[in-house]
């Protein structure tokens, strides 16, 4: 029966409101969060929403576990607030040297590249999380019929930008990192940005639109956002 309770670490609790991804439980998971870091308790370090959890990192030299369980559950009733949705456009150039793998996304599916694309860009995404990298967002809503395996053997380097999909789910990397997703195509944003304040353009709780655009104007948008001389490689 949820939510539960259950120790994180020597100065962690996670309270796990649902087992699956669920739009409603995301939103209780966010209600509550936000409630905790109003109230701001001396001891709160740190408030983090997952899919289905609220992990509250506490000071352990100012309060015990059983405090804070204690503490904490008054904010279990927080209702999840008349949301006004923040849609996050997402320009992405498919296919080619930004998406090498679009390929045998089509054909693990038995569907076109155009079909890929169009199923991959319509649906309205939310961000349930972030994590794994800085910036990275992990999205909700993605069709199943583009449903894909990771890569078998991950790639040692994968652009800043590049969208991939995952199983069921789908995100794109906003750093330069290592990864096993299968890249279908870039957004030429910089979409994570430590000199900001928020360094994210996306936060858990906005909605995310992919705008399929060409190749030339990927390039344009990138000048923009990285510079003038930043590398083109991919």
């Amino acid at each position: 029966m949820f939510p539960i309770f259950k120790p994180a670490g020597d100065s962690a609790i996670a309270i796990i409101f649902g087992d699956e991804i669920d739009e409603e439980v995301n939103k209780k998971v966010h209600a509550v969060a936000e409630a905790i870091e109003e109230a701001a308790p001396e001891w709160l370090i740190e408030v983090v929403p997952t899919y289905t959890s609220v992990y509250i990192y506490y000071d352990p030299l100012k309060v015990s576990y059983s405090e804070v369980l204690e503490a904490v559950k008054p904010f279990l009733s927080a209702e999840s607030r008349e949301e006004k949705k923040r849609i996050i456009e997402i320009p992405v150039a498919y296919g080619g040297e930004f998406g090498p793998d679009i390929e045998f996304v089509a054909e693990y599916n038995g569907l076109t590249v155009e079909e890929v694309i169009e199923i991959h860009s319509k649906p309205l995404y939310r961000v349930y999380m972030l994590g794994f990298l800085p910036g990275f967002a992990y999205l909700g809503g993605m069709d199943e019929r583009i449903a894909t395996p990771r890569l078998e053997k991950p790639r040692l380097k994968v652009p800043a930008g590049s969208v991939g999909i995952a199983g069921k789910q789908t995100g794109w990397y906003a750093i330069e990192s290592p990864g096993g997703w299968r890249l279908i195509g870039r957004t030429p944003l910089k979409t994570f940005d430590p000199s900001k304040s928020p360094p994210s353009i996306v936060k858990a709780g906005d909605y995310v639109k992919f705008v399929p655009i060409s190749d030339e104007e990927f390039w344009e948008i990138y000048k923009q956002e990285w510079g003038e001389n930043n590398d083109r490689a991919c």
